[in-house]
């Protein structure tokens, strides 16, 4: 294979710890019980060499190149240093999302087959409670905790790997190992990681990623994003925290759970940015929310301020348009809230600033979809006719005029091929594009998200294709259009009372049936009364009568709670609304 074709992103490590060995690279930060703040701390040089030396112990263990490993460790330095040492080992880390279930955690093991697990102690009695990768691990490593632990739950300890290691570098002063300085070469088809898909939009998947993805999203952030060697993150999501030393960025992790942001402590948050200064945010719509409400209600004279941060990204979800402005008050003329558009197939593929996308609230308000921006560098993004089929190979001609709603399918350097062991749900989601030949990039995939290209070339979103829902419009001159999520709701939104909606279909006397739950402001009460609630329904039939998307929605129930993603608090569980919507209507 040509020398060109081969990566490993570890390269942009190597090259920052030669360039500048003693610039900070990663920090954590740990609060004590008095209140106080204690972060560790990781240079350049010295993530380097950590990592060369836990690649080198887990190879002498029999984790070497080629092998799954489950990675469950929380952010720390031990979290850093393994996984880039896994990259530089070639071997393939395994990243799950803690917050998706127990029971979709033992599904994407049983699929991802490990050859390995490293995890805190937490997550090995997990592991053993619920037979995680049972049938495949055959090497165990547990990350802090005792040897006698280790060993209780049938294996070693990093810790005593790196003793060990130590004991004979000292014995054999001029023994120098191959995999220190020999990181593994990938070629660019080559799996590097498996990624598993939050499962708050369907079944978990897991994604195959490459080191030439990981290229491809470097490059994005360094060219569209705009970051540089010698900036600060602020890092409150794992995956995107491996990126800051790839960059030339220092990684800081505050403490807090990186899966359950909408429980971090705002200031612990504060106070990493200020202790580094940081530059850069990446946040997700619950922390958007979370760190907003919490500068505004500051108990000093004034709001609290980030005055050195340049740059925030948000990407999981689309953030609300009031709590983008909010949070935004924090920040210094001219610093906007970078927000992405993607999925863990394929990210980051269109971005836009805050600015822009406040101006573009009368649309959205009006059914219009959300704005995600023009595609990145290297993205093509193109709308489909709306589907279930799989469709093997792409077609020019099933590119949609500007305006359509479909299907969006992108293709581009940072798009995912496949799945793992999912061959049904890869031929759902890919299109094989021939016209590159096969060249890398010759994947197209479908998104499951609906929406539009405007005349300017921006991609408008209007919701996941398995949330439209199909009904007759009797009497409409749209009786073939489908109801689409967003337009919908946000049509319903603008509502003094309603603080979301989530459109669903429901069954009624044997036809499927356009539905709005509605969750109202809080501190909103109705009267408790037939004709308070039905009034409030009325408000919000008249809204809907304004509105060639809404018309014919005549169906509303309030719902006290949605349920919603962990993570995100953003990405509401339709699925789980239409079933009690169908119960509460039958009854």
């Amino acid at each position: 294979m040509a020398e060109q074709h081969q990566a490993n992103i570890c390269r942009h490590l190597k090259r920052a710890a030669e360039e500048t060995p003693d610039a900070l690279a990663v920090a954590v930060q740990k609060r004590l019980l008095t209140g106080r703040f204690r972060y560790q701390e990781l240079n350049f040089a010295e993530l380097d060499a950590e990592s060369d030396r836990i690649a080198r112990v887990l190879a002498e263990y029999g984790i070497t190149r080629g092998m799954k490993v489950v990675l469950m460790v929380t952010p720390s330095l031990d979290f850093f240093a393994l996984t880039f040492a896994l990259f530089k080992a070639g071997v393939i880390p395994i990243l799950v999302d803690p917050g998706m279930g127990i029971k979709n955690l033992r599904q994407c093991f049983a699929e991802a087959e490990p050859d390995a697990f490293i995890g805190i102690p937490k997550a090995h009695i997990a592991r053993c409670l619920f037979g995680w990768g049972k049938a495949s691990v055959r090497r165990l490593l547990t990350v802090g905790g005792s040897e006698l632990f280790a060993k209780a739950f049938g294996g070693t300890s990093l810790k005593a790997l790196l003793k060990a290691d130590a004991n004979s570098q000292s014995s054999h002063a001029n023994n120098e190992t191959p995999i220190t300085h020999n990181m593994a070469l990938l070629g660019s088809d080559e799996m590097a990681a498996i990624l598993f898909t939050s499962g708050s939009t369907g079944t978990p998947k897991g994604v195959v990623y490459t080191h030439a993805m990981f290229e491809a999203q470097i490059n994005v952030l360094k060219n569209d994003y705009g970051i540089v060697p010698g900036e600060r993150d602020l890092a409150t999501f794992p995956l995107f925290s491996l990126f800051g030393p790839a960059l030339g960025m220092a990684s800081i992790v505050p403490d807090m759970d990186a899966s359950k942001p909408i429980t971090a402590n705002p200031d612990n948050l504060f106070a990493a940015i200020e202790q580094y200064q940081c530059s850069n945010m990446f946040v997700n719509p619950a922390l958007i929310e979370r760190l907003g409400q919490a500068g505004a209600a500051s108990t000093e004279a004034k709001a609290h301020t980030l005055p050195s941060i340049r740059r925030v990204i948000s990407a999981g979800a689309p953030a609300t348009i009031s709590s983008i402005a909010r949070f935004s008050k924090m920040l210094k003329d001219g610093v906007e809230v970078l927000n992405s558009y993607g999925a863990t197939e394929s990210l980051p593929l269109a971005m836009i600033g805050s600015e822009q996308l406040l101006n573009t609230t009368d649309i959205t308000d009006s059914g219009g979809g959300i704005c995600v921006g023009k595609p990145v560098d290297g993205v093509d993004v193109a709308i489909i006719a709306i589907t279930e089929d799989p469709i093997t190979e792409w077609d020019e001609a099933l590119r949609l005029p500007v305006g359509t709603i479909g299907e969006i399918v992108v293709k581009g350097p940072m798009v995912s091929h496949s799945y793992y062991h999912r061959a049904s749900a890869t031929e759902q989601a890919k299109i094989i594009d021939s016209a590159d030949g096969p060249a890398e990039h010759s994947v197209r995939h479908r998104m499951g998200d609906l929406g539009y290209l405007d005349q300017h070339g921006q991609l408008w979103m209007c919701g996941r294709k398995a949330h439209r829902v199909e009904a007759n419009r009797a009497g409409s001159i749209f009786d073939d259009e489908p109801y689409f999520s967003i337009p919908c709701e946000r049509i319903f939104n603008t509502h003094p009372k309603v603080r979301r909606t989530a459109l669903v279909g429901v069954e009624i006397r044997g036809e499927t049936a356009p539905l709005l739950c509605v969750e109202l402001e809080k501190g909103v009460e109705l009267e408790k009364s037939e004709s308070a609630v039905e009034h409030f329904y009325d408000e919000l039939r008249a809204i809907g009568e304004k509105h060639r998307q809404t018309a014919g929605i005549a169906d509303f129930l309030i719902h006290p709670d949605f349920p919603v993603d962990i993570r995100h608090n953003a990405k509401i569980f339709r699925e789980k609304l239409a079933v009690w919507a169908q119960d509460s209507i039958s009854e």
